[in-house]
């Protein structure tokens, strides 16, 4: 391949290969000429020119002939052209020569190709010589066979395109010739005509002035018997041509003439025009299925083509036409035509209507049909209430408006539900009266038109919710007032079904009370049916459907009525066989026929039932439901038919679908016993046994293969036409009428409105479906089909349908084959099918049972697999291989191309040695077979797609063979790409995305994305899903690329013709304005990943381009307030002429979309709006600081930064919240709230204090006003509380008055939570009512809860007003709360009438709204608690006596409590809550929660009530601290950990303070005996802690838990296996050092709970995890601090040995030795804390314990190391230390200690003198070495101070300086002489005797010291006064530990 990469063809290359990849070659070359020609320079062309036109003559296939002509066309355009007419003599030769056979014909194809190509490219540079080319072609288009006519057609059509207005003189001889043509037999030329006139009628204006009725008649015509491709090219063409009649040019034809025109072809056809009325209402044949169709999608194309603005004038004419279409006798001759052409009025008013008008002219557009609905209703109600009888047309007019009700009510319907909330002007204006004009269709006398009123109602309910309880309410009222008017009963029982069924989609529900209502009314008529035979069907009917429509509701309210159910439904029927043979013999047809419509509505609701409420469904219930279902089952209902007459035939056939129904739900074991009757049944009733009148069902295509729709042609239902299309397949005919019950089910996915099939099919869907289900429960012994012969007779069954004539029971004759060979899954079974079609497709010649077999095969490896068909692969892909060369049947290689897609796609790997040869033949098919056998090039595609897969990863590769075969894949790809055909070009694109995903290099963007947006504004849906599922892949890696080519797209088509709307907001704006316009949800689903990967990548780079994106699109919101105004101007403009109205129609400037972004599009930029903000989150917090973000900009003008557009995002958000939509409106409060929360604190640089939010608080309150007004909805309060109480919390308002406005709203809200339960009309479910009353509630507790973080005392001035009822609601809520997560098998506890909040039927609702808010409220209770004594200060509600009235108002006088058992209630509740949700916090469960719960818990500790009850209830407390250790066995973050130790050290703190006092008051009776303690504490005198009992024991469990997590090193036992490797101790983070600092102080709190004996069990484990700590944290650090751990751990050592338990006798021995291990075991960590520990052990005990000699002599062997220690920090440490050692006031213990280390330290500041102090630190050592020698002076006794002194004063004389060494010395050693100095001074006065003494006896000390003295007093006297406002130096150590232990 990569030899055909050059300008000029390989020819020696070319010569090299092998014939067969020749074309390929060449293929490759034109391709890569293509892409470089525009750069080639000149000095080439001549050469070139030779060689393409040589290969004209080389019978070049479909796509290379394209490429050839184009080459050669653009060859000349750009190069020189002066033998451009040359090559045009030498192709109209080859066009002349008279050669017809096939093998001359690709040559003449190409010579066409290349004339069309010059003339496109070059138009009116080629001069005069079109009429002569021109003509030579009309004379070839009357010879040719059918390829060359589309061929010289398409020709044509390049011809006048290119030379325009100039060929004009040859206009009328293209029309001639080729409106003949528009009949043709090929399809493919129909289509090739239709698009030339298109290009024609441009120009030639005779085709829309004298010639229109003839291009109508035409166009009629042409649609006979027409494909679906041909239906829209010619109703392109239709509509077209229509509209340009009525352009402003030279209009002829007025807007009456035209319609009048189309409406010919859909009334009559193309059989001539209608000449007078008589011959009109002689009727005649009704048209052809596919002109109905054609003209109905030229209508659209019409009004599309005039635009919007224009439909929006003339919307009333174009309304009053297309209804008069369906009132037309001949559009409805028979109910199944009537039904089709209703839906083909429907879908052009909904084509018209939904996308081309915006959200206020279709509101405009609504009123106009109600206007007709009143109209047509006046009409109707005249002729109802004529009964003289006069007006004779009467009956006919009535039933014809009845489907003009239908079609218009429907629209209306579809109107108000796509506009959803933005409909409400709609129906609150007067002067529209919406719904009095919908209800007045409830009484309409025809069915059809009352279920169509119905439906439009629930479609109002559904987009307008809170309409829905009134119109419920409504349609009750009325039926109770008109009880005698059939169909009064009947419109508004219909009615209510469907708005009953409609509440599934309204979130917040209906009150209760209306399941209530409905069931009585229903009761009421069934029970009445029988009193008026009148009224009987219709009563019973409606009955019966209002309460299936009640199951619809679900469990929890049909629970409430399901015994009366049961009861109704038993009544029914005949309870028992006698009754059963006893009603044969009674009653006439018209009991009968009531008698089975009650049967079969009984048995719907049923259905209903099962369906909706699969919780009731216990065995009980099925059982007793089963009694009247098979007593159903055994009535014999034909007999009743043959003695009464067939008009019963319908009632029966309505009772045997509703059975097989509801069988199909239930499961088949409960009714085996009647297996074998019921199979006879349903096999009777789908072979027609009875019925031969019935002939089809609707399942064949679903049960088919998706994928093999290919082959029978239904990807139909996957086009914009779905709807009117299905008619022309005969599956469409879906009505209402047929089945009301389908009013109140859920729409099928993908329909707009339910279309149950004609009865007749319906049952035989209903029984096949329930033949599927029960057959497999048969019992067979042997296997799943069953024995022998009916294995034979299935197969026998299938394999004759693999020959029948119809292709869609071949297609599921194939599927049951493959589906039988997995069921029986037997290898001879699978061979022997295999072999029989291996066998018939060797000898079989005919096209059917080689297609047929040929997809057996391939579906035999569809469901075997490739493992279980491997055998047979090599021989299926022979032969599927020779079927797809077969050119004489283009059916054959369909199926054949199709089968072996299927067998790649099931083999995988083991099809890798077939893929070469397969390849090739995909390559040499694509290229030679014609393009009009589109569905062979479809194939092709899906076995080049299943290709890639099978290849994979391997394509990225660089072998030899591997980059043939990637190189082919591309080739074939860029085949398909260039093909006409849409579903084609969607194979290319979804091929693409394959090699895409395997080989992302080999993938060329830059061509490819352009070519996805060109088909953005494809025609054909499965190309824009093909297109944007492709964009979607691509953005998820390369967004940044895809979006700059598309940009480069947009700069191109500037230049060229090609409508594309990319522009400035490049791809990203054309994917925004897509998911305006379509409605096809896998397609929106795709743009909105697209949009969102694009965004995830490229948001924070570009951010104004998106932030410009999102804002353009909600501006719409604001627009249309803004037009509102403008409306009243513009009335007297509306009365302008005819000329300037039709200005610039046609062309509505294509730029800017022509409609306002509808509502759905700008929820989801709300929603972009706060992804991007998330997004910026992540990405650089400089996002959200204004400083950095002004120098950021100022430095790099393009840099982006989010806080810089705050002032867009509010606007945005404000516009999103105060919308029309309700949807819009959450997703604006949510932005609202994450810009609240993410720039609450972002100061403002030129207002120090301030921060940057406060600006916009009059936007934040406008924005949240508008959904506190009592007519919002309850889910948008609750979302605006949740917005207020951030805004207040965030701190942004520091002003009482400004924040205000905001409280203002929350306190609003609080007192509709006061009203209680049922005070105002209700709307919406209790659960509603519920969850705003919550969201309120839990609003006022965030903002109680956020100034605890003393944030502000403002807050109290807001909230303290409102605490009282708070806190009583607040603990209602609780109380609630706790009652509704009590487990199932409580239920019976729960109080009858509901809580304070929620009602019994909605608790399950209820239930997620409690769980959503109860936690920030259960902190704010436990704040409110612990600050006023448990609520003691509760005012005039609750008397400190406690005598008057109960705490809580509500329910019946309670006995009276008195404060002390309510603060007990209190405190189990909150601990009840809290301890519940500890236990199991869901893994969903926020982290926040968990906090809440906790500080919860910690503030109620902090109570005195609080503590005493949770002290004397110990199994409470050991509850808690396991729930908590349970909890950090579950979750990780530190900050529960931290906030877990607090909860267990304020219990342990508890229990402590309980002990404290017990003890005293029991000391106090016992008259001090001190024995008696150790009863009260824990362990009693045994010692024994019992787990599960032991409050000490738990704490235990928990802290040792903590500690080994954070300190694996404590746990022995890892570090004794033999797996552990010693490490060094690391310090540890932050965090980690809070945990075990606070585990660690309350391990050492927890002895004093015990008594002597418990605590002896425990101070073992104690001392040695604190020894443990203190090895692994006492590390030095860079800055001497003590790591926190240290202090704790030496604090905990501290407390346990200065413990008054050392005192206690009988544990006296096991407390010494305790104490002397853990002083032996001090671990070897670093020397100060080792030192501090050591030294803590000495000065907290007595000598008796610690002075025994082997721990003397470690201890004074540490003290000796660091004394010697070379850190003087040690050192220091050391001397502080050891004073304390020495200053004990036991003797016994200090002596050993200063004999020992005295004469040492004395050494050591001796030494002083020569080695003097070179930093501060070596000062301080030797002045706290100093001090240590003062304290033995101080400590000698008088004796012996002349000794001591004379050890002290010389060696601070030593370290006096004289004058001269004085002023030269460095600081350090000036200090030192000034301590010594100074020390000297103040020993003298202190000992005056012993001080005269030594000196005395050393003159020369006497001296030095005078000296030094002297030279002090000679400084300057104001030095001295300096001096002595100075503290003396050293007053305090500079070294100082965070606790001073000592």
């Amino acid at each position: 391949m990569e030899l055909a990469h050059s300008l000029l063809l390989n020819e020696d290359a070319l010569a090299q290969i092998t014939e067969a990849k020749r074309p390929v070659f060449i293929f490759e070359w034109l391709r890569f000429l293509n892409k470089v020609l525009v750069a080639a320079n000149k000095e080439k062309q001549k050469k070139l020119v030779e060689q393409l036109t040589g290969l004209i003559s080389s019978n070049p296939g479909p796509p290379t002939r394209k490429l050839l002509a184009k080459n050669l066309a653009t060859l000349y355009s750009i190069g020189d052209t002066f033998t451009v007419f040359q090559t045009l003599d030498k192709c109209n030769d080859i066009i002349k020569n008279k050669d017809d056979t096939p093998a001359y014909l690709p040559t003449k194809l190409a010579a066409v190709a290349c004339v069309g190509a010059f003339y496109e490219r070059m138009g009116r540079m080629l001069g005069s010589s079109f009429p002569e080319t021109i003509n030579n072609l009309l004379k070839a288009l009357k010879n040719a066979e059918s390829q060359g006519r589309s061929e010289i057609l398409l020709s044509l059509q390049k011809v006048l395109s290119g030379l325009g207005g100039a060929a004009a003189s040859c206009h009328r001889d293209i029309y001639k010739n080729a409106r003949s043509l528009l009949t043709d037999r090929s399809m493919a030329v129909r289509c090739a005509v239709a698009k030339c006139l298109l290009e024609l009628q441009n120009e030639a204006v005779f085709m829309w002035t004298t010639e229109l009725e003839n291009v109508a008649t035409l166009c009629f015509k042409a649609l006979e018997g027409s494909t679906y491709g041909v239906r829209v090219a010619v109703s392109k063409l239709l509509g077209t041509v229509m509209a340009t009649a009525l352009m402003p040019k030279q209009a002829r034809a007025t807007l009456e003439e035209v319609l009048e025109l189309m409406a010919t072809g859909f009334l009559r056809g193309g059989s001539g025009f209608l000449k007078s009325g008589g011959e009109m209402l002689k009727g005649g044949g009704s048209v052809s299925r596919e002109v109905r169709v054609g003209v109905t999608q030229a209508y659209v194309v019409f009004v599309t083509t005039l635009g919007g603005q224009w439909l929006e004038r003339n919307f009333a004419t174009f309304l009053s036409h297309v209804l008069e279409l369906v009132a037309h006798p001949r559009a409805t001759q028979t109910h199944v035509e009537a039904v089709y052409s209703r839906r083909c009025v429907s879908f052009a008013l909904r084509a018209t209507l939904g996308g081309l008008l915006g959200e206020k002219a279709q509101i405009a557009a609504a009123k106009e049909i109600c206007q007709a609905i009143n109209k047509q209703m006046r009409a109707v109600e005249a002729v109802v209430s004529d009964s003289s009888g006069e007006n004779k047309g009467g009956a006919a007019d009535v039933s014809a408006s009845q489907h003009v009700m239908v079609c218009a009510l429907k629209e209306l319907g579809s109107l108000v539900q796509s506009l959803s909330a933005t409909a409400s002007p709609l129906i609150q204006e007067p002067s529209i009266g919406l719904l009095e004009t919908v209800t007045s269709v409830l009484l309409h006398p025809s069915m059809a038109a009352r279920l169509a009123a119905a439906w439009c109602l629930r479609c109002v309910a559904v987009a307008l919710p809170y309409q829905l309880t009134p119109l419920l309410d409504r349609c009750a009222e009325r039926i109770n007032t008109l009880k005698s008017s059939p169909e009064a009963v009947s419109g508004y029982s219909f009615a209510m079904a469907a708005l009953l069924g409609g509440v599934y989609q309204c979130l917040l529900g209906i009150p209760h009370s209306k399941g209530k209502m409905v069931v009585s009314i229903a009761e009421d008529l069934l029970r009445s049916a029988a009193q008026n035979s009148r009224l009987s069907l219709h009563r019973t009917q409606a009955g019966w459907l209002l309460l299936g429509a009640l199951m619809t509701l679900g469990s929890s309210l049909v629970r409430y009525h399901l015994p009366k159910m049961l009861l109704l439904w038993r009544n029914v029927f005949p309870r028992s066989q006698k009754e059963l043979e006893a009603e044969k013999a009674r009653g006439d047809s018209f009991t009968w026929q009531v008698t089975l419509e009650g049967r079969a509505g009984a048995l719907c609701a049923m259905r209903s039932f099962v369906a909706h409420c699969p919780e009731l469904l216990t065995e009980d219930v099925i059982r007793r439901l089963m009694t009247p279902i098979e007593c159903a089952m055994t009535m014999i209902i034909p007999a009743v038919i043959k003695v009464h007459g067939a008009h019963l035939k319908a009632s029966a056939a309505m009772v045997r679908l509703r059975l097989y129904d509801i069988l199909a739900l239930l499961p088949p074991k409960t009714y085996e016993g009647s297996f074998s009757a019921l199979l006879r049944e349903l096999v009777a009733e789908f072979t027609l046994t009875d019925n031969s009148a019935n002939t089809t069902t609707s399942l064949l295509r679903s049960l088919c293969h998706y994928d093999d729709s290919v082959l029978m042609g239904s990807w139909l239902q996957e086009t914009d036409h779905k709807s009117i299309e299905d008619q022309v397949s005969a599956s469409g005919s879906g009505a209402l009428e047929h089945d009301p019950s389908s009013i109140y089910l859920r729409v099928p996915v993908g329909e707009a409105i339910p279309g149950p099939l004609p009865l007749g099919v319906s049952v035989i869907d209903a029984s096949v479906a329930l033949f599927g289900v029960v057959f497999p429960h048969v019992s067979f012994k042997h296997s799943t089909l069953g024995p022998e012969e009916v294995r034979k007779s299935a197969l026998a069954l299938v394999m004759g349908a693999l020959d029948n004539p119809n292709p869609i029971l071949r297609c599921a004759a194939g599927e049951a084959l493959g589906r039988m060979a997995q069921v029986v899954g037997e290898a001879t079974f699978i061979a022997s099918m295999a072999q029989h079609s291996f066998d018939k497709l060797k000898s079989a010649r005919d096209v059917v049972s080689r297609t047929g077999h040929s997809l057996a095969l391939g579906c035999l490896h569809r469901y075997v697999g490739g493992i279980g068909s491997g055998q047979h692969l090599k021989t299926s892909v022979s032969i599927l291989l020779a079927l797809a060369q077969d050119g004489t049947s283009h059916e054959v290689q369909t199926w054949a191309l199709h089968s072996l897609a299927l067998i790649v796609d099931s083999s995988g790997p083991m099809y890798r040695g077939y893929v070469e040869p397969t390849l090739s033949l995909v390559l040499t098919l694509l290229l030679t077979v014609p393009p009009s056998h589109t569905e062979v090039h479809q194939c092709l595609g899906r076995c080049l797609g299943a290709l890639i897969t099978t290849v994979g990863p391997e394509l990225q590769g660089n072998s030899p063979t591997i980059s043939t075969i990637r190189s082919s894949c591309l080739v074939g790809c860029a085949i398909m790409q260039d093909h006409s055909d849409s579903l084609v070009q969607a194979a290319a694109i979804s091929c693409l995305q394959q090699l895409h995903m395997f080989a992302p290099r080999h993938v060329n963007l830059s061509s490819l994305v352009p070519c996805l947006c060109v088909h953005l504004c494809s025609s054909h849906l499965l190309l824009r899903r093909a297109a944007v599922a492709c964009l979607r892949q691509l953005a998820q890696r390369e967004a940044a690329e895809v979006c700059a080519y598309a940009m480069s797209l947009a700069k191109k088509a500037g230049d060229s013709k090609e409508n594309l709307n990319i522009t400035e907001t490049g791809l990203e704006g054309v994917l925004f304005g897509m998911l305006d316009r379509e409605t096809d949800r896998k397609l929106c689903s795709d743009i909105h990943d697209t949009l969102g990967h694009m965004l995830s990548s490229l948001a924070v780079e570009k951010l104004s381009h998106w932030l410009k994106l999102c804002k353009d699109v909600l501006a719409a919101s604001a627009l249309a307030f803004e037009v509102e105004k403008e409306e009243e101007d513009s009335e007297k403009k509306d009365e302008m002429d005819d000329d300037t109205m039709f200005t610039g129609l046609g062309d509505d400037d294509k730029t800017k979309p022509s409609v306002a972004p509808r509502w759905v599009t700008r929820v989801f930029a709300a929603d972009c709006l706060c992804r991007i903000i998330h997004l910026c989150e992540n990405a650089d917090k400089a996002h959200f600081d204004l400083a950095t973000a002004r120098s950021a900009k100022a430095k790099n003008p393009k840099g982006d930064l989010l806080v810089l557009h705050l002032s867009d995002l509010i606007r945005m958000a404000f516009m999103a919240a105060t919308d029309h939509s309700n949807q819009l409106r959450m997703a604006g409060l949510q932005a609202l709230e994450d810009i609240i929360k993410k720039f609450a604190s972002v100061p403002e640089p030129e207002f120090p204090g301030h921060v940057i939010l406060e600006q916009y608080q009059a936007n934040v309150g406008a924005a949240l006003r508008p959904a506190f007004s009592p007519d919002t909805p309850s889910d948008i309060t609750a979302k605006a509380c949740q917005v207020c109480s951030a805004w207040i919390g965030s701190g942004v308002v520091s002003d009482l008055n400004d924040l205000r406005r905001v409280h203002n709203l929350l306190v609003s809200s609080l007192d509709k939570v006061q009203a209680g339960k049922g005070s105002s009309s209700q709307l919406y479910s209790e659960s509603a009512t519920t969850m705003e009353k919550l969201a309120v509630l839990k609003a006022w507790a965030e903002v109680r809860r956020e100034h605890t973080s003393g944030i502000f005392t403002l807050l109290i001035t807001l909230v303290q007003p409102e605490l009282p009822s708070l806190s009583r609601l607040w603990l209602a809520a609780l109380r609630d709360y706790a009652l509704l997560t009590l487990p199932a098998e409580f239920a019976s506890q729960l109080p009858p009438e509901g809580g304070a909040f929620y009602t019994p039927e909605t608790i399950d609702t209820a239930r997620l709204h409690y769980r959503n808010s109860w936690a920030p409220i259960l902190h704010a209770v436990a704040l409110w608690l612990s600050n006023t004594d448990f609520g003691a200060a509760e005012g005039p509600e609750e008397p400190q006596t406690g005598t008057t009235s109960p705490a809580y108002p509500q329910g019946p006088p309670a006995p009276i409590k008195n404060p002390d058992e309510l603060a007990k209630d209190r405190m189990h509740l909150l601990l009840g809550i809290s301890i519940e949700f500890l236990c199991f916090p869901r893994p969903e469960e926020p982290i926040e929660r968990v906090m809440s719960c906790l500080q919860a818990l910690c503030t109620l500790l902090e109570s005195p009530q609080a503590r005493n009850h949770i002290a004397e209830d110990q199994l409470l407390a050991v509850e808690l601290l396991n729930v908590l250790h349970r909890l950090l066995l579950t979750r990780d973050p530190p900050s529960v950990q931290l906030q877990v130790t607090a909860v267990v050290q304020e219990t342990i703190r508890s229990a402590q303070d309980h002990l404290d006092q017990r003890r005293s008051s029991k000391g106090v009776e016992d008259g001090g005996e001190k024995e008696s303690a150790s009863v009260l504490a824990e362990g009693g005198d045994t010692g024994e802690l019992q787990p599960g009992k032991s409050l000490v024991f738990a704490a235990m469990e928990l802290l040792v838990f903590l500690l080994v997590r954070h300190l694996p090193q404590v746990n022995t036992k890892a570090s004794d296996s033999p797996s552990h490797l010693p490490t060094k101790p690391q310090p540890l983070p932050e965090h980690s050092n809070r945990l075990v600092a606070v585990t660690i102080s309350i391990l050492a709190e927890l002895p004093a709970l015990c008594s002597p004996a418990g605590s002896m069990t425990i101070l073992p484990t104690i001392l040695f995890l604190i020894c443990g700590v203190l090895k692994e944290t006492a590390l030095k650090t860079p800055d001497g601090s003590v790591p926190l751990p240290v202090s704790a751990a030496l604090q905990g050592i501290k407390t346990i040995i200065t413990s008054p338990l050392g005192r206690v006798e009988k544990t006296q021995q096991q407390w010494t030795s305790l104490v002397r291990s853990s002083l032996a075991s001090v671990p070897n960590m670093d020397e100060v804390s080792l030192l501090t520990a050591i030294t803590l052990f000495l000065v907290s005990t007595s000598s008796e314990l610690v002075g025994v000699t082997t721990l003397q002599k470690g201890c004074m062997e540490r003290f000796r190391n660091a004394l010697n220690s070379s850190d003087p920090w040690v050192q220091a440490r050391c001397y502080q230390l050891l004073l304390s050692v020495f200053q004990h006031s036991s003797r016994a213990l200090s002596t050993p200690y200063i004999h020992a280390l005295a004469p040492m330290l004395v050494e050591k500041l001796k030494g002083a003198e020569r080695a003097r102090p070179g930093t501060p630190a070596e000062l301080q050592a030797v002045q706290e070495g100093v001090k240590v020698l003062e304290g033995l002076v101080a400590l000698g006794e008088e004796q012996n101070r002349v000794q001591l002194l004379a050890l002290l004063v010389p060696t601070l004389i030593s370290y006096l300086l004289d004058e001269n060494a004085f002023s030269t010395a460095p600081p350090p050693s000036k200090g030192l002489h000034e301590f010594a100095l100074q020390n000297l001074m103040r020993i003298g006065p202190l000992y005056p005797a012993a001080f005269k003494t030594v000196i005395g006896a050393a003159p020369e000390l006497k001296t030095r010291l005078e000296t030094a003295i002297r030279a002090n007093q000679a400084s300057s006297k104001a030095k001295a006064a300096a001096r002595q406002a100075q503290p003396t130096v050293q007053a305090t150590p500079t070294i100082k530990l965070k606790t001073s232990f000592f």
